[in-house]
Parts: structure tokens; sequence; C-alpha cells
């Protein structure tokens, strides 16, 4: 008998965080990296085309940018609704909601006729698009411990700004060749034909409906391929007890739609979601206004102005897939030095003793791309500039993104909502702006004035820096009270 005991606990000791496998983590990866796409492709595809659609509606520019700056908007509050519904009710039924409003509203767009539809619609694309990279990014904290989570944060980052490189072309040459409508034909038959691949393949990882990923889960949260899943893992995780690998679901909280508001102000990570935020926003700024630029100091047709974009996309492309790894040889490295408790663990230093090159090569990228355009150097100098930016801009978001989810491993999908509401909505304001101040004070003292600001940005990185760390045990140490 005690033998046996002894055995079932040895058993106990060995069962996994999760219960996938590293091909079944590949798969689910890979699925929410496309499904991340989406917010990504319906906002740079459109760029190329804004100069058209403006014309064909008989409005300005300036209010097709209004349509940049209302998509960010909704961008940025709706995974407020979707990151807190996602973490309570799972990751599947979410994914699926959001895909069909996606889907009706690119339908809308494809039938458009007047601007105020455009507006309108933009934000409920928005609404169902945006919340793919808070939700996949709760996935991905579902399935993953804290050593291997920078590379396959890196990855879903990615396959996330993929379209930054592809997006513009394939919207200047639907622009060009079929008309900006075909942008919005193509977005419906690419998000309809995925929910269809979503429904059929991704199984639920929400830990406390399936804990480590070996318990059945039930209803819309079952999909086809979870019974071939489950088949494929080790029977031994059935035995398993540890309440840390979650094998038996817990209590399911509240839906709590506050929860990413109060992770915005609440101190422990407010100062590194603000200087994302604020690199964030110059990115976005610099990516808004490239086609305008560019054609008004190029004269670029919409296609050369989609490929102008293809230097940024493999800038981040380059800067995700880089970052993800040396983010996960930082952590082992300093882990294996550490020898304190786990809950004084160095963690910010961890996670962003690299998050200065990145800030110096932004700003320094930022400076040379406005000045070499308001004195219209030859176009490669720019274009050149934006991959950097690019790099730079996609490496401070894989950092602080990969942190986030470190600190709230329980609320991860919230917890990138939290990040969303803030970049998204200071990054709505800065499109809106952009083209108002190269009007007003000139390309080149935009961008001076907008590099001030980023480097004014990293007093906040150095509060968290030194702060953060006491900030996040005195809640843990509340959160175990209350427990």
């Amino acid at each position: 008998m005690a033998n046996g005991l002894a055995v079932k606990e040895a058993v106990q000791v060995a069962v996994p965080y999760s219960s996938f496998t590293t091909r079944q983590k590949a798969l689910i990866v890979t699925i929410v990296s496309v499904a991340a796409t989406f917010t990504s492709f319906a906002s740079n595809i459109y760029y190329p085309s804004i100069p058209t659609i403006a014309v064909d509606l008989a409005v300005t520019p300036e209010l097709i940018n209004l349509t940049v700056t209302s998509y960010m908007i909704f961008q940025g509050l709706s995974p407020t609704l979707w990151g807190a519904f996602a973490d309570v009710q799972g990751r599947r039924i979410t994914y699926m909601i959001t895909f069909v409003i996606f889907f009706g509203a690119c339908v809308g767009l494809a039938e458009t006729k007047h601007f105020y539809q455009l507006l309108i619609l933009r934000c409920v694309q928005s609404t169902g698009s945006a919340s793919t990279v808070a939700i996949g990014a709760g996935v991905i904290g579902d399935i993953t411990t804290r050593e291997e989570r920078g590379g396959y944060m890196g990855i879903f980052q990615a396959g996330l700004l993929v379209p930054l490189a592809a997006g513009p072309i394939l919207g200047g040459v639907f622009a060009e060749k079929l008309g900006w409508r075909a942008i919005f034909w193509f977005l419906t038959i690419y998000s309809g034909v995925f929910l269809l691949a979503l429904i059929i393949l991704l199984p639920e990882t929400l830990r406390s409906l399936v804990g480590n990923g070996s318990l059945p889960p039930k209803g819309l949260a079952n999909s086809p391929m979870a019974y071939f899943l489950r088949q494929q893992r080790d029977s031994v995780v059935a035995l398993a007890t540890d309440p840390e690998n979650l094998t038996t679901p817990t209590k399911i909280p509240r839906i709590d739609f506050l929860g990413p508001l109060r992770i915005v102000f609440g101190g422990e990570v407010s100062c590194a979601i603000f200087f994302l935020s604020i690199y964030y926003t110059v990115w976005q700024m610099t990516v808004s206004a490239m086609s305008t630029l560019f054609q008004q100091h190029y004269g670029l047709s919409e296609l050369e102005i989609g490929l102008t974009f293809l230097a940024n996309g493999m800038g981040c492309i380059l800067g995700t897939l880089s970052t993800g790894k040396l983010l996960d040889h930082d952590y082992r490295k300093i882990k294996a030095k550490y020898s304190g408790s786990p809950e004084s663990f160095p963690l910010e230093r961890a996670r962003l003793r690299t998050i200065w090159l990145w800030s110096a090569v932004q700003c320094a990228s930022s400076l040379i791309f406005g000045w070499t355009l308001d004195k219209s150097v030859h176009l490669s100098v720019p274009v050149i500039c934006t991959f950097f930016l690019g790099w730079a801009a996609t490496s401070i978001q894989s950092v602080i993104t990969t942190f986030l989810v470190d600190v709230f491993p329980h609320r991860s999908a919230s917890a990138i909502a939290a990040l969303n509401l803030a970049r998204c909505l200071l990054g709505a304001g800065g499109t809106a702006a952009v083209l108002i101040l190269t009007d007003t004070i000139n390309v080149g003292w935009t961008f001076t004035l907008l590099t001030g600001i980023m480097l004014a940005a990293i007093g906040l990185l150095l509060v968290q820096t030194r702060y953060g760390a006491k900030w996040r045990q005195r809640r843990e140490a509340k959160e175990m009270d209350e427990q």
C-alpha cells in the first residue's frame, strides 16, 4: 500500500504544466498566430488605398484618416470586453463570436457607398478583429511556462506582424487592379475560411475550464480535434492532483470587465504600459502617414506605396523572431544564477534589460526618417529607416507583452487587453494628429518632437524597473491573503 502511494506521488510530481505535446503546442500557436493577423491585415491592407478611397467617396484624406483613428479606438476598447470574457468563458467561444462579427463587417465594407458607412463599419470590423491579439496571448499563457514563453510569444508576434509586410502590397494591388472594395472581399473570404478551420482544430486551453489541457471541455468549448489530441497525451496526466498544474478545473471567476482598466491604472505595470503606448503611437503615426507623405514627396502610385511598407513589415518579423529567443535566453541565464525565493525573482531585470537598445534604435530611426523625408532625400533612405523602426517597435512590444503575461499568468488576456486599451487609444489620437502636425510644423520638426517625447518616456521605464518588483509582491501577497 505504501509503495503504491509512493508511486502515485512520483507520478503527480512529474505532471507537466501543460499536457499538450510540443507538436500540439505548435499547432495551437500557429492557429492563434494566424488569428492575430486579422487585426493587422484589416489595418495595413487599407493604408495604400486611402488616397483612392478619399477621391471615390468625395472626401479629404484627413477624413479617411479618421476611419484609421476610429479603428484604433475600437482596437483599444473591444479587447477590454472580449479579454475579460475570454478569461472566464473560454478562448474558443470568444474567438468564434469575434470572427462572426468581423466577417459580417467585411461584407458590409465591401458594399460601402458613403463615408459614414465606412466609418461605422470600420468600428464594427475592429470590434471583431482587435481582440485576437489579447486572446492569443492568453492561449500562449495557458500552455507555456516562463522558461519557454518568450520564444512562443516571438512566433506569435511574428505571425501577428506578417500583414505589416504583405498587407500594404496586397492592398496596393487590389486598389490599383480591382478597386479598393476588393480589399474587403478578400478579408471576407479569408475570415470565413479561417473561422471554419478554427472551429474544427482549436482546442480549449483556459485553465479554469480544462486544467492543464487534460480535462475534456463541454459544449462549444469542445472541438472535433479535441478528442484526437487527448488520445495523444500520456494517460498519466489524469492521475495528477497538483493544484499548480490545474488538472482539475478551478472555481470559475466572475467576468471582470473593469479588470483591464485596473491593470492600466493600478500602478503595478502602468509605467511599462504607458512606455510602450508612447513608442507604439509614434510607430503608428509613421505608418499611417507614409502613404500620403510618400505620394506628396515622391509621387508614388498605389502599388509603389504598398511596396514601401515591405521594409517595415520585414523589420517587424525579424524583430519578433529574434527578440523571443533572446528573452528565453535572458530568463534562463538569470534564473540559473538566482538562488533566492521564487517570490523575489528579479522578473523586471530578466525581461526588460534589452529594451534600452530597442528604445535607442526607434528614436534614431524616427528622427532620421522625418528629416530625410522633409528634405526629399532619395526614397531608399526613409524606407530603410522604416525597417529599423519596425524592428525596434515590435521588439519593444514583444518584451512588454511577455512581461505582462508573466506578471498576470491567470489573467493574461485581460493584461494584454489593458495594453491594447492604452496603446490603441493613444495611437488613435496620434494618427488623427500626424498629418495636421506635418502640415503645421513640417515633417522634420514633427518627428523631432515625437523623438523628444520618446526620450522623455524612458523615465517611465526607469520607474518600472526600480519599483515594479515591490508593487508586484505587494499585489501577490494581498491575493494570497484574500484566498
